[in-house]
């Protein structure tokens, strides 16, 4: 009846059935970590090896015992009996010791090559990958899926060896006992490995299931922490609890699930061997009434069957964490399958200073294969000038910064860096010389030290303070208790937009690049803030190569060349006052920002950037 519940299960489910690896590619790729930390592995298998045969030898004590010192009432073999069981007992005691402690260090190591591959292979992905994923399912892989994995290799993958030594050496001694009786031992066996394998394929979907649930547990939690203060400013605090209280129920019904068909599995393999067992004590009495075999031959074979189906039971216990193991394997390994977009060339140059000459020929771009946000764009950026770019949002201003990173690659054309191919240079070296400024500033947790020294991890103190003084950022650090060593908060929380955007600039400084990319860092800023900013823009331009990308015109009216960009594609460039007479697009954008204005009264205001 339960078996046909499960057939009905894995019919009406055909879709958790299907796995995107087999169990063979998924067992093998965990090998190759296994064969990274050998040593210790292969000696707790000879540990293992020595436990299982050490194992063998209580059941023959206890024969001994009930065949010949209880018959002969040999009271001196006693002490003896008890001695050899002691012995024994303590002997195995040091060898499970060693199993555990050795298998220990060898998962340790596996799980730590594990997730520092896993970690290492996400640094090396293209941006284009993190548009398409969510942090709390990244996160959920890193750890969850990468602790399932460690749950099988830290101890369960020992008991999985030391049941298979077990099993091996007491039915071979069964075999040459009483072959007969071993056989009806094994005659439920086939039944068992049948409805492993069926339960092995239902539990893995269902397991899959509650991995995914689990990865968007973690990301509505990391949603909701990071836009905290969106969510109080619209007073939607019920919404999201009602929201995640959704998630966490979908999260418990898919535990549920795996729980329901792992409790409807095991009692099965329990009364298989259950009935193994009353078929051998049945036979078994019947051999000794008959004169087969003695009583202590039979009490013997009663433990090894207790030694065998043990570790069965074990197993369909070790079945559950394995297929949790393989869902988290196949999850990780997923990722790690995954191959960036921006490729380096096996001969890619390395340089290590540019003059900050960039040119665009021919290049257009789009996202993911749709349809195009760059048509046939061509732009010089001579070295030592600042290029502005402007126009409507969704022009395609900020993806031509990002292909200027090479954070992607174009669609088609080419860009220069000098006489590079971005493409032909590494992707380390070409950012060591790019700085880049964003609208949306990125702070890491930690001091305001740290995240200056973030642009030059080898950095001197003076070079620090330094960076800070020329993006007017020294004073208000020195304000603080702590000045340089004072922690700024998750994301610079702490501290207000155009402090956040001083230290962005300040990192800039300190990496002191020829060529630099900047987000309008002034927009949605107070007066006093954009001014300081404003200054210290002059010291970060100067001689340097400047891309910005400008939603206020005001700040790159001086600008060597301004481009206006609309629909992917260059309409008209020029300097300010050129772009001003010809009444074009630009005037048009320049009339939005400073209405009911005339040209002269709107320069006199303008803020200007050398």
């Amino acid at each position: 009846m339960k078996a046909n519940i499960i057939l009905k299960i894995a019919k009406e489910e055909p879709d958790k059935l299907q796995t995107r690896a087999s169990f063979t590619q998924l067992i093998g790729r965990l090998f190759s970590y296994v064969w990274q930390n050998k040593l210790p592995f292969f000696v707790a298998l000879l540990v293992i090896f020595g436990l299982s045969c050490v194992q063998v030898l209580i059941p023959q004590i206890t024969r001994y015992t009930i065949d010949y010192i209880i018959p002969t009432k040999d009271f001196k073999a006693l002490p003896w009996v008890a001695g050899a069981i002691v012995s024994i007992s303590l002997l195995v005691g040091i060898l499970n010791f060693l199993r555990s402690y050795m298998m220990s260090l060898f998962g340790q190591r596996t799980i730590d090559s594990i997730r520092n591959d896993l970690y290492r292979h996400i640094q090396k992905l293209s941006i284009s990958f993190f548009d398409n994923q969510r942090t709390g399912d990244l996160m959920s892989r890193l750890s969850q899926d990468v602790n399932a994995i460690g749950n099988l290799v830290n101890n369960d993958i020992a008991d999985i060896f030391a049941d298979i030594f077990t099993f091996v050496v007491i039915v071979a001694y069964l075999f040459t006992a009483d072959w007969q009786m071993t056989l009806l031992l094994l005659i439920t066996w086939p039944l068992m490995i049948y409805l492993n394998q069926l339960f092995a394929k239902v539990l893995r979907g269902a397991y899959r299931d509650v991995q995914q649930q689990a990865a968007a547990v973690n990301n509505q939690i990391q949603d909701t922490i990071t836009n905290i203060n969106v969510i109080k400013s619209f007073g939607n605090e019920k919404y999201e609890i009602d929201r995640f209280s959704e998630q966490s129920r979908s999260y418990m019904e898919a535990n549920i699930r795996a729980v329901r068909l792992w409790s409807l599995f095991f009692p099965i393999i329990d009364i298989l061997n259950n009935l193994s067992n009353v078929v051998v004590l049945v036979f078994g009495a019947w051999e000794v009434m008959v004169g087969r075999i003695t009583i202590g031959e039979l009490a013997a074979f009663l433990g090894y069957i207790n030694l065998v189906t043990q570790p069965i039971k074990r197993s369909t216990k070790l079945m559950n964490l394995l297929q949790l193991a393989l869902v988290a394997a196949e999850r990780v390994f997923e990722i790690m399958d995954t191959q960036p977009e921006v490729v380096e060339k096996e001969e890619a140059v390395t340089i290590t200073s540019v003059l900050g000459r960039m040119k665009f020929e021919n290049v257009e771009f789009a996202y993911n294969k749709r349809e195009a946000i760059l048509h046939d764009f061509n732009l010089e950026i001579k070295p030592g000038t600042t290029v502005a770019l402007v126009g409507s949002s969704g022009a395609g201003k900020s993806t031509v910064a990002k292909l200027a990173a090479r954070f992607y690659d174009p669609t088609k054309g080419r860009i220069l860096l000098d006489e590079y191919d971005l493409r032909d240079l590494t992707v380390e070296s070409l950012r060591e010389q790019i700085g880049i400024v964003s609208q949306e500033t990125f702070l890491l947790y930690g001091t305001v030290r740290d995240n200056i020294a973030y642009g030059k991890l080898d950095a001197t103190e003076e070079e620090i303070v330094e960076a800070a003084k020329a993006a007017n950022a020294h004073q208000f650090i020195m304000s603080f208790p702590e000045g340089y060593n004072s922690i700024i908060g998750e994301r610079g929380v702490r501290l207000s937009g155009g402090q956040r955007q001083r230290l962005a600039i300040a990192r800039v400084l300190l990496k002191n690049t020829r060529f630099i990319v900047l987000d309008e860092a002034t927009s949605a800023l107070d007066t006093e803030s954009e001014n300081l900013i404003q200054e210290s823009l002059e010291r970060l331009f100067k001689n340097r190569t400047s891309l910005v990308i400008a939603h206020r015109l005001s700040t790159i009216q001086n600008a060597d060349l301004i481009v206006v960009m609309e629909q992917g594609r260059i309409v008209e460039s020029g300097t300010h006052t050129e772009l001003l007479d010809r009444s074009g697009r630009y005037a048009q954008l320049h009339a939005l920002q400073f209405p009911q204005k005339s040209e002269t009264e709107a320069n006199s205001e303008l803020v200007y950037v050398s």
